[in-house]
């Protein structure tokens, strides 16, 4: 028995020394856990209330914004950037007509078969709309509005209608700098906003109240307030529109435009009215899996970053597969490669299915054109012209947004496949009216293998069509000051016997 008492007691204290020691590194380790939650918290609070510079209304100078967020700001000048560069997209220069010579065909008679580069980064905005030769001297002032974030502040000073009424070069001093802070944030709370009412007004016509709007959703709308499908209405309003009020699918929009009467342009070879998307962003996305589960845009371009104890949105917006661990695999517990394979997998069965819906369009625009050269009437080529404006305005809905199909690859590729077959269905029609002229069911595709020799092609369509314009334009003017004349004329007056 004493001996068992004897041996137990060291083990006794042993053990006693060993609780204590546990507590003592215990309680140095809680220390030191909650000195550090309190410095993180600290260091939160200091980057996210500290207003060392407060930003004046309608201040649209970035890097005074820059003062009281210094990490945002930073990370926007990345923006300046054109070395990210995916398979099928990225933020490097690129032309499009150079890579894809048949969208000059497909634009012929209109400003984009001139130059369509790819988009830059957002602090190029201001250079590459004043540079574009899109721009001519008839520009409206319209085209400004995406690019600047002193856009506001001329609507506000203006008005919204006087603003868009003016030409282009009017506000060029008046708009310098780019896309940046004043575009979605309140200056005062910083909260997130609408700063452009062509939203405003497309989400009140839908009757959704702007003021409910949760702060996710606004991650997606301060977005699409310029990545969307717009217009111009009214030929000397020029007032800047989102045509949702049908909805956001291509089939409501093509509905839109026709009870509206908007036509774009007419195309220079097949004479059909057409329709010029823009960069319906935001309606696609809408149609994707990632909108259905409640992601945002900026969960994706614009992922959190973390400095310390401040977590902030990366406002380098840009490709998400240039920056796949912060945006990607927040969700998606795959290898950078895996991911990869996945989007481009995509992207490739999109291309394929685009490219053909590309091919049969430029054909049908060119056989068109020949049909109405040999003599095909009016009346012979409408409904081809309307098949054709059809088909192009539905492939446009999908090659005109960026994401290149991956932002709803099913809704993406469904339209394509809806374009490739009213363009063959216009093929179809047509091949009718080419036989009774003694032509080919489809004509022969000219040299058009690159931008220059596409251009060259259009080239004596375009001239007569702007000098059959020319001639229209001087006619009415000439009638309108005869009218004005005959108003003006004295009178006689009659003599009574």
């Amino acid at each position: 028995m004493n001996s068992d008492n004897q041996s137990s007691r060291p083990r006794g204290s042993a053990l006693g020394w060993w609780v204590l020691g546990g507590s003592a590194l215990g309680v140095v380790a809680l220390g030191l856990l909650a000195s550090s939650i309190l410095e993180r918290r600290e260091e939160a609070v200091v980057g996210r209330l500290t207003i060392k510079q407060p930003v004046g209304e309608w201040e649209s100078d970035n890097s005074k914004w820059g003062v009281n967020f210094p990490r945002e700001y930073n990370t926007w000048l990345a923006t300046e950037k054109m070395d990210g560069e995916t398979k099928y997209g990225g933020n490097v220069e690129r032309d499009h007509l150079a890579n894809n010579p048949k969208l000059v065909v497909m634009w012929a008679g209109y400003a984009f078969a001139k130059g369509y580069n790819a988009p830059r980064g957002h602090m190029h905005a201001i250079d590459d709309v004043k540079n574009t030769p899109r721009r001519n001297d008839k520009t409206p002032a319209t085209c400004w509005t995406c690019k600047s974030p002193d856009v506001p502040r001329v609507m506000a000073r203006d008005g919204v209608k006087e603003y868009y009424a003016e030409k282009f070069d009017h506000y060029v001093q008046d708009v310098t700098n780019p896309i940046g802070c004043a575009d979605c944030h309140d200056e005062k709370t910083m909260a997130l906003q609408i700063s452009r009412p062509a939203l405003k007004e497309a989400l009140t016509r839908q009757g959704k109240d702007i003021a409910k709007l949760t702060h996710q959703e606004m991650r997606s709308l301060v977005c699409a307030q310029c990545h969307v499908e717009y217009y111009f209405k009214g030929k000397k309003e020029q007032y800047l529109t989102f045509p949702w009020d049908k909805g956001m699918t291509a089939e409501n929009m093509e509905e839109y435009y026709a009870e509206s009467g908007h036509v774009d342009w007419t195309h220079a070879i097949s004479g059909a009215k057409m329709i010029k998307m823009q960069h319906p962003d935001y309606e696609v996305f809408s149609q994707g899996v990632h909108a259905a589960r409640g992601v945002s845009c900026a969960d994706c371009h614009m992922p959190y970053k973390q400095e310390g104890g401040v977590k902030f949105s990366d406002h380098q917006i840009q490709s998400p597969l240039l920056n796949i661990e912060n945006s990607c695999q927040v969700c998606h517990k795959w290898s950078e490669k895996d991911i990869k394979d996945r989007v481009y997998s995509m992207q490739a069965k999109h291309h394929e299915v685009m490219d053909a819906a590309e091919v049969a369009i430029t054909n049908l625009h060119l056989s068109i054109g020949e049909a109405a050269q040999k003599g095909a009437t009016e009346e012979q080529l409408a409904k081809p012209r309307e098949l054709v404006s059809k088909a192009q305005m539905y492939w446009d809905y999908i090659s005109a947004n960026n994401g290149f199909g991956f932002h709803a690859p099913q809704e993406s590729v469904r339209v394509l496949s809806k374009a490739l077959n009213i363009a063959s269905e216009g093929r179809l029609v047509l091949a009718g009216v080419r036989t009774k002229l003694g032509l080919a069911a489809v004509a022969s595709t000219p040299d058009i293998g690159t931008k220059e020799k596409a251009q060259a092609y259009i080239k004596p369509y375009v001239d007569a069509q702007n000098a059959k314009k020319k001639a229209e334009e001087a006619k009415a003017a000439a009638e309108e000051q005869q009218k004005k004349q005959v108003k003006n004329a004295p009178k006689m007056k009659t003599i009574s016997r």
